[in-house]
């Protein structure tokens, strides 16, 4: 069970992507876990094959517990084929010709959502088909004219079709799917489904005599932190932040700066940019601000890193946290790894996408690993400033307000120009007063000299 903060005390296993027998490499989803923030698919940290699982879907355990034992195969076991056949390692799945490796799992996924693998592109090693490839492809079937016809009784041996986490709890309240009216994506179960029907809200046929064909919903909306975000869910996550900001307020000393920054040339550069470009391409000041801020710990790498048992460890790549709020209330830091090597376009593209996983609780247990600095940006929220409490075990935290118009000297002229409120709040035991000014500094230098970010 990973550490996915340092509030993070244990987590709850939710659903396994893969089983034993099947082959894994770094970087693959494997699980999907629960967190008093979200649920999480977690990641494989190394190549090989899944020997055996070691906890059971809907257990609770401590942060560091074993999950599943790995076992090390040849290289070429996990890597993609050479062109010359092979024979196949140990638990791999021979493919039918023409159709690509999977996993049981994967094909089960299928089946339950309709999909034919004949026709989908694999993009897992080799060209395997992954959880993923047959999600994006029901989720881009259109929906069909007609409604379909009534199901086959379950009773009859017949599969209905639903997601794992719905068959599980259904299982648990005693529902019987077939009697379970499913709002998901072509009429597939989910948990929510699973939830009315226990509580005698929801039945197999629609209210009316005429058949309605549900509307497509995307599977990220309908099936991970949707689900699960509950009332209590909301006061656990506002307590865990509580608890573990009252402990940085307690154990570490805190030290605040600010300084107001002119954007004139930042927001000039940002409207060339963005000339011509459809809405849906431009790029927002956060990135800018966001791209500034990675650039700027280069000046003084000591607010990067980490402080614990031993004193501070310094990080030399840049992991941005950026505080994304919840519709349902709350928020969640996801974390921007290796934001320093990004140009402000590339940003943009990762920020847009990490701050919709993050409502869908689609983020993967990297994006949730604790960032070497976070930075909390309020945008248009009305506040013009913000100074913010450090993450532990974070040793800073930067902070922008609002972008507003603020009579400005230039020149020896008074004119206005567009403003933001820049401020640090950084751990005493690391770094003091003149080197927390070099780093506002910094950023106030790199965003007079925008040009330099784009690249």
């Amino acid at each position: 069970m990973p550490s996915l903060g340092a509030d993070m005390t244990e987590g709850t296993l939710l659903e396994w992507l893969v089983g034993p027998g099947d082959l894994v490499h770094h970087g693959q989803i494997v699980a999907v876990i629960d967190t008093v923030k979200s649920a999480v698919d977690i990641e494989a940290f190394e190549d090989g094959e899944i020997e055996s699982l070691l906890v059971e879907p809907g257990t609770t355990v401590a942060v560091g517990t074993p999950l599943a034992r790995i076992t090390r195969v040849e290289d070429t076991a996990v890597a993609a084929p050479a062109p010359a056949p092979t024979p196949p390692a140990r638990g791999a799945v021979t493919p039918e010709p023409g159709r690509a490796a999977t996993s049981p799992v994967v094909r089960h996924l299928a089946h339950d959502l309709g999909v034919d693998l004949d026709h989908v592109p694999g993009t897992g090693p080799g060209g395997a088909l992954t959880r993923h490839d047959v999600e994006a492809a029901a989720a881009s079937t259109p929906e069909p004219g007609p409604a379909p016809a009534p199901r086959p009784s379950a009773r009859e041996g017949t599969r209905v079709p639903a997601s794992p986490l719905a068959r599980s709890r259904a299982a648990e309240l005693g529902v019987d799917l077939i009697d379970v009216h499913g709002t998901g994506h072509g009429g597939a179960v989910v948990v929510a489904d699973v939830e009315a029907a226990a509580r005698g809200t929801s039945g197999r046929a629609a209210p009316t005599g005429r058949a309605t064909q549900p509307a497509p919903r995307p599977r990220a909306a309908v099936s991970r932190t949707a689900e699960l975000r509950t009332d209590a869910r909301k006061d656990a996550m506002q307590a865990a932040t509580g608890a573990l900001m009252a402990r940085s307020k307690r154990e570490i000393p805190h030290y605040y700066l600010e300084s107001t920054i002119d954007l004139a040339p930042a927001l000039g550069s940002l409207s060339r940019h963005n000339d011509g470009r459809a809405s849906a391409e431009r790029v927002l000041p956060a990135a800018l601000l966001l791209t500034a801020t990675a650039r700027s710990l280069r000046t003084v790498p000591e607010l990067n890193g980490f402080y614990g048992e031993h004193g501070f460890e310094q990080r030399d790549e840049v992991d941005l946290g950026v505080a994304v709020s919840l519709r349902g209330g709350g928020l969640v830091v996801a974390n921007l790894r290796g934001a320093e090597e990004n140009s402000v376009d590339e940003l943009m593209v990762r920020l847009k996408d990490i701050a919709v996983r993050a409502r869908a609780g689609r983020l993967t247990g990297s994006e949730m690993s604790v960032p070497t600095v976070t930075v909390t940006n309020l945008g248009d929220q009305g506040a013009d400033l913000v100074h913010g409490v450090i993450y532990p075990p974070q040793v800073a935290l930067v902070g922008f307000g609002r972008i507003v118009e603020r009579p400005w000297a230039v020149g020896g002229m008074l004119t206005v120009r567009p403003v933001v409120v820049a401020t640090l709040a950084a751990d005493h035991r690391v770094t003091d007063g003149h080197r927390g000014s070099r780093f506002l500094a910094a950023l106030d230098a790199a965003l007079q000299n925008p040009e330099e970010l784009w690249t």
